[in-house]
């Protein structure tokens, strides 16, 4: 099938014509069109340079605004940097108050040791105080109790010797007068 329409196509091929002759021009015809060409080109140049002035006027505007952002950023530099001298008097000053904290902490330590060691200090006194205002008083009583059981002999078997002695007045009472007249006045009979 392909044979076949390759046979028809050739069979009916037209030859056309590939160039078309043109008709003649002349030279004013030509000068004519240069001139009105180069006027063409003086115009489009003369575009070119408006738009190239309207660049540069944009360029200038730009480097104003560019410039403003350099004023800008120079006034930006500037309050940082006084920013940062700020927080070197802050630091400074957190530093310093570091050191007054520091200071005052070891003053309350040093404080709070003196009033444990004066309160320690007390205790011991007192202890000693008493031991040594005890040690005195109790060797009196002692003296005084040994001095009772040797005066008085609480020991005996018939009692004291205070209770003997009255006993003994009481005997003596019934056979004197005097002497129960005496023991009735002090209650002893």
């Amino acid at each position: 099938m392909r044979i076949v329409m390759i046979t028809i196509l050739m069979l009916f091929t037209v030859s056309a014509s590939a160039v078309e002759i043109a008709p003649r021009i002349s030279d004013r015809e030509i000068i004519e069109s240069l001139s009105t060409l180069k006027q063409g080109q003086k115009d489009i140049n003369k575009r070119f340079d408006d738009v190239n002035k309207r660049i540069d006027d944009v360029n200038k505007r730009f480097d104003g605004v560019n410039k403003r952002f350099d004023d800008v950023n120079n006034r930006i530099d500037d309050v940082n940097k006084r920013f940062d001298g700020v927080n070197k008097r802050i630091d400074d000053l957190r530093s310093d108050i570091n050191e007054r904290f520091t200071l005052i902490n070891n003053n309350i330590l040093a404080l709070f040791g003196t009033f444990v060691t004066l309160i320690v200090a007390l205790f011991g006194y007192i202890a000693w105080d008493r031991r040594t205002m005890m040690k005195p008083v109790q060797e009196r009583l002692e003296r005084l109790e040994r001095d009772l059981h040797h005066d008085l002999d609480l020991q005996h078997p018939e009692g004291s010797r205070l209770t003997r002695l009255l006993n003994a007045l009481r005997k003596q009472a019934g056979q004197d007068e005097k002497m129960a007249a005496l023991l009735r006045s002090f209650s002893l009979l």
